[in-house]
């Protein structure tokens, strides 16, 4: 017996050792594990919390008009920055335990698990906050042990770099709020129309039900259930005393008003003005070596909302029921800051920018940078050509050019420039392109940044060569701002993610080279006033007639045509604005309301802007005065001459020649005549009868 419970007892002992043995070992292996583990996390370092942000886009006055995101609509805000009761709402729903536990809940993950056996796979979650965040940063949303496994390792780097505060504003940042938003702020405000600093208690409960099943909790696919579970989550936060009975009461009484229509209304704000300013900060940022997809950005714009609405309506008032097209486009004059721009008709239809991707050809717009050179090789606004029908040869003679006028009629007599361009004489021109030489003018046209292409072609002088409305505008400005070179930008500064500056535009028009002398700058704008002076109608009316009884301001401007564009550029001192309108596939202009369009949108937009407004007069510089001419001889006009006109010429350019010796008005005129009758005879009887 004794043998037998000897060998008993050291059955026992060699089981008792070998179970100390194993456990010893188990907690070895654990420790070292641990360790092992620490001293990856240590080594691998802090895991990175960037994630894609979305770009906002600001108007001249900081007001936000819109945003551009990659993959998701994301505004990343402190916690600081969110109304408290989000966190208290998020903490109390998804991880109660959040600033006790080192990352994860293990009493949740053990009934988790047995959950999970019994149903023969991965059904239920214990995740906590961390693991949740861990999860949307780095993982899928797989329901698969290796996918919980790589959770748990984020989620302890997380735990071990980042406290907890820092978790929690990541986790509120990056949780998918469904309808393509993540994070609070950008859920906010689809939801509810405001940041989510300001959000009331309801609101913060209604919000944190909805990642539980986006489609199910969302108010607006399904108001019920979410309301269901907004009140779960007050129970919940009244429950751990994170808020009071009245306070839940008073917030399941609360009626929410959702803004979702409205966050839908303002992604329309000028959508082709924003692609125009993401493509230019893209390129600000390229040359310091920055990437824009990054995000984050935010980035004021030279947009001016009072500017973009007046184009818009111009163009939903004046447009026909065709497929017609449009582009507009307006700038500061000194600045070259675009205050509006639209781009086609429909932004959803179509996001081709008829402004700055469709090239066309200018027709007669093309015209003051032609005359611009001219000025500068001896011609005056009182500069007279035969501009009869004309056929010009070229390549030896071995080729002839005969252009027309648009309605195919032409003057039978000689013709100022003055009047020429407020006409728009074709045969005026050419022979100015042909006396000047094309050299100046394509000298003259790099200066104004537009391009005529590289062949000579007297053909050139009407616009033959495609262009952008917005380099045409732009040549426009550069009239507007005295001839001063302007740049046409949207961006007015770029802030990155951390809220510092950039980039920042600072106005260096005072440094820019001129483009033309302040003096021809204003002879040639004092000329291109005259398409809305029916004194210069001729065989064709002044071009700008059909508006002139709409004009309140002083402007200049000129059209342009061919059969299948229409052009209108024009200015004040301070605003130039271009239309073009026409047919992306080129088809031809053939009814009334298609080219009626170009100008009502022009003069709607200029009088808009301007109602209310004083009346801006041209600068005259120095070395230039403005004289009354008669139009049909270009001399001083009198009384005699019906065809007057103000035209302003240098000092050294005004005329001394009277339009006739005698005008029966004029009290001059009757001295003279009456000193050329023998009245001496008389007068000298009466000296002899004194």
């Amino acid at each position: 017996m004794k043998r037998k419970s000897y060998h008993r007892k050291q059955k026992r002992v060699k089981r008792t050792r070998k179970t100390l043995t194993l456990f010893v070992a188990f907690a070895s292996a654990i420790v070292v594990a641990f360790v092992a583990l620490r001293i990856y996390v240590q080594v691998a370092g802090a895991p990175p919390l960037t994630v894609p942000k979305a770009s906002i886009f600001l108007d001249e006055n900081e007001n936000q008009i819109g945003d551009h995101f990659t993959n998701q609509r994301r505004y990343w805000v402190g916690l600081n920055e969110m109304s408290p009761y989000l966190k208290e709402a998020v903490v109390a729903v998804e991880d109660k335990d959040f600033y006790k536990h080192g990352g994860f809940d293990y009493s949740r993950i053990a009934g988790a698990i047995l959950v999970d056996i019994k149903a023969g796979g991965k059904v239920q979650g214990a995740s906590t906050i961390t693991q949740q965040y861990a999860r949307n940063l780095y993982l899928s949303h797989e329901k698969s042990w290796t996918r919980k496994l790589n959770e748990a390792l984020y989620a302890y780097r997380l735990e071990v770099f980042y406290d907890k505060d820092k978790i929690l504003e990541g986790y509120l940042n990056t949780v998918y709020y469904g309808h393509g938003m993540y994070g609070v702020e950008a859920a906010s405000r689809f939801y509810f129309g405001k940041s989510a600093s300001d959000l009331t208690l309801a609101e913060a409960a209604m919000l944190t039900g909805v990642p539980k099943g986006p489609s199910i909790y969302s108010p607006i696919a399904n108001l019920e259930k979410a309301t269901n579970r907004q009140h779960v989550i007050l129970k919940l936060m009244a429950d751990q005393g994170a808020i009071s009975q009245e306070e839940k009461t008073r917030a399941e009484n609360e009626q929410l008003v959702l803004k979702n229509d409205s966050w839908v209304a303002t992604k329309s704000v000028a959508p082709y003005f924003l692609d125009v300013a993401w493509q230019e900060a893209s390129e600000i940022l390229k040359t310091k070596n920055l990437d824009i997809s990054e995000g984050g950005w935010t980035i004021q714009t030279t947009l001016n909302l009072e500017h973009q609405k007046a184009a818009e309506e111009a163009v939903a008032k004046n447009m026909p029921a065709s497929d017609l097209q449009t582009a507009f486009v307006s700038m500061e004059s000194k600045t070259g800051a675009v205050t509006a721009l639209v781009g086609g008709r429909d932004y959803s239809v179509s996001s081709f920018n008829r402004v700055t991707q469709a090239k066309r050809q200018p027709g007669s717009t093309i015209k003051p940078i032609l005359y611009a050179a001219a000025l500068e090789n001896g011609y005056t606004p009182l500069t007279f050509l035969d501009v009869g029908e004309t056929t010009f040869t070229y390549d030896n003679g071995r080729g002839t050019y005969a252009p027309k006028n648009v309605n195919g009629q032409f003057a039978d007599h000689d013709m100022t420039m003055a009047q020429a361009i407020a006409i728009s004489d074709n045969i005026y021109a050419v022979k100015t392109l042909e006396d000047i030489g094309f050299k100046e003018f394509h000298d003259m046209a790099n200066r104004f940044s537009v391009g005529i292409g590289a062949k000579d072609n007297l053909s050139i002088a009407l616009g033959t060569i495609e262009t952008t409305l917005y380099e045409m505008t732009n040549a426009y400005n550069i009239l507007a701002s005295q001839g001063q070179q302007t740049i046409p930008t949207t961006i007015v500064s770029i802030k990155n993610a951390n809220g510092d500056v950039i980039y920042e535009n600072k106005d260096v028009t005072s440094k820019a080279e001129k483009a033309i002398s302040k003096e021809n700058a204003f002879i040639l704008t004092e000329m291109m006033t005259g398409i809305f002076d029916p004194v210069f109608s001729d065989y064709s009316p002044a071009t700008g007639i059909s508006i002139r009884s709409r004009m309140t301001h002083t402007y200049a401007a000129k059209s342009g045509s061919t059969n299948s564009d229409q052009w209108l550029i024009g200015f004040t001192p301070s605003l130039t604005a271009g239309v073009w309108n026409g047919y992306d596939q080129g088809k031809n202009l053939t009814t009334k309301e298609d080219t009626a369009a170009t100008k009502q949108i022009w003069i709607d937009f200029m009088e808009t802007v301007n109602k209310g407004t004083k009346n801006e007069d041209f600068k005259k510089p120095k070395g230039v005065e403005g004289v009354v001419i008669d139009i049909e001889t270009g001399k001083l006009a009198t009384d005699a001459c019906p065809k007057q006109r103000l035209v302003y010429v240098e000092s050294k350019d005004v005329p001394t020649e009277k339009c006739t010796n005698f005008d029966i008005l004029d009290s001059n005129t009757w001295g003279e005549f009456w000193n050329m009758l023998p009245f001496s005879l008389f007068k000298g009887d009466e000296k002899n009868k004194q």
